[in-house]
């Protein structure tokens, strides 16, 4: 099989030239793209819980359960579907119809009353971030690039970090001028704004390179994809990314109910913490993007779990300003890596030509535990009136996922 595109291979013999600009806009849609459907959409909405608590009377596992009914009931059929697309047309009209719909859920969830409308603009939001989110950005990217993948998915997954870190100050800003559901009309606006002309007009890979690879039959490829999906590796990857990004998402969308309502925080000082959590994600996809170039990306990803691992103990230990501090910044590098490890993984161990449909497969997955996880979490809090179970639960799938992460091998390819 031929080596997948890289700048390299893209670059012609003059310096500056055309090649190498288009790899600038791969690398700058996929910034801005997940700036806006993961940063402010997916990381965004969390702010907002402990309002809807306080004006409908809603529980907490009410809160969190809209991102689990749609992902849970929805998210197979949007995953596997995602992943067909985005190898058989390509990851840009995936992303704008991802953008759009992205888009549409904020400014709906601005103007819900009822339970049924909020999961309804949730489940929109489930179809933007599984169109517009990682997957086609990572199919994007890894066309693109080969020896400096790793260097391009930190650097583009910095729009996460950004926009996760910058959506509390945004919201908290818009919310004492507008009010809670003006300010997610205007995060939608903002969504479609900076996000739609960006995936419009980026480049694809050029078609004078796709017509120059191979292209195994289709009876081929769903014989190799087939395989894939039964082999060890592919299991093992698979159980890692439940059990990080479980721990992940459960700590993560409870906090702000755990530090607001529970431990009695203003609402600027829970949003300097949340900032500071996607602040230190920056750092984390810098530095694990930069390693994933210079050794294994599996040894990377082990060290993401690892952290995981060690931040969740930390907030048990105690709510001290100190504690929080130190939790912000080791649970941040950890999330800086977490969401771009496993396409690079993914890549070392399988062939190029079903990467899309194995990150639509193991993204679906991801997108159970990123959803259950959370609502798991409120319904255990509503029930025993503490998340200190909850939180010793997450620490234990964030050793199991160090453990499968150990068990998958380094060397072996699957075609």
């Amino acid at each position: 099989m031929a080596d997948p595109v890289s700048t390299e291979a893209l670059t012609p013999p003059i310096a500056g030239g055309r090649c190498d600009a288009r790899a600038v806009q791969v690398v700058g849609t996929a910034f801005i793209v997940m700036f806006c459907t993961v940063g402010l959409a997916l990381w965004g909405l969390p702010y907002y819980y402990d309002f809807m608590v306080q004006q409908f009377g809603w529980t907490r596992s009410q809160v969190t359960s809209g991102n689990a009914a749609s992902k849970l009931i929805f998210g197979p059929f949007f995953g596997f579907l995602a992943g067909w697309m985005v190898d058989r047309f390509g990851p840009r009209r995936l992303m704008m119809f991802g953008i759009l719909m992205a888009s549409i859920a904020l400014i709906g969830l601005g103007t819900i009353s009822s339970l049924g409308m909020f999961y309804l603009f949730y489940i929109l939001n489930a179809l933007g971030f599984v169109c517009g989110g990682p997957l086609p950005n990572q199919v994007l990217l890894t066309e693109y690039f080969e020896k400096s993948r790793g260097k391009a998915m930190g650097i583009a997954y910095l729009g996460i970090g950004i926009g996760g870190a910058s959506v509390p100050w945004i919201s908290n800003l818009l919310v004492q001028h507008f009010g809670w559901q003006n300010a997610l009309r205007c995060l939608g606006l903002i969504i479609f704004a900076l996000a739609f002309p960006a995936a419009y007009f980026v480049k694809e890979v050029p078609s004078w390179h796709t017509a120059e690879l191979p292209r195994a039959r289709p009876s081929a490829q769903r014989a190799s994809i087939a395989k894939a999906v039964r082999s060890v590796p592919f299991y093992l990857l698979a159980l890692g990314s439940i059990c990080s990004v479980a721990a992940i998402s459960g700590v993560e969308q409870n906090l702000k109910l755990f530090l607001v309502l529970d431990h009695h925080y203003g609402q600027a000082l829970a949003a300097r913490f949340l900032s500071l959590i996607l602040a230190f994600s920056i750092v984390g996809r810098l530095t694990m993007g930069w390693l994933a170039d210079r050794i294994h990306p599996r040894d990377v990803m082990i060290l993401i779990y690892s952290l995981i691992a060690v931040a969740i103990p930390i907030l048990i230990l105690g709510q001290s300003p100190l504690h929080l501090y130190a939790f912000a910044a080791i649970l941040g590098v950890a999330i800086g890596g977490e969401y771009m490890i496993i396409s690079l993984v993914t890549a070392q161990i399988f062939s190029m030509e079903m990467l899309g449909r194995l990150l639509g497969i193991i993204l679906t997955i991801q997108g159970f535990a990123e959803s259950g996880s959370p609502w798991i979490m409120g319904h255990m809090r509503d029930a025993q009136g503490s998340y200190l179970p909850g939180f010793i639960a997450l620490d234990v799938l964030a050793f199991v996922a160090v453990l499968a992460t150990f068990l998958v091998p380094k060397h072996r390819r699957i075609t």
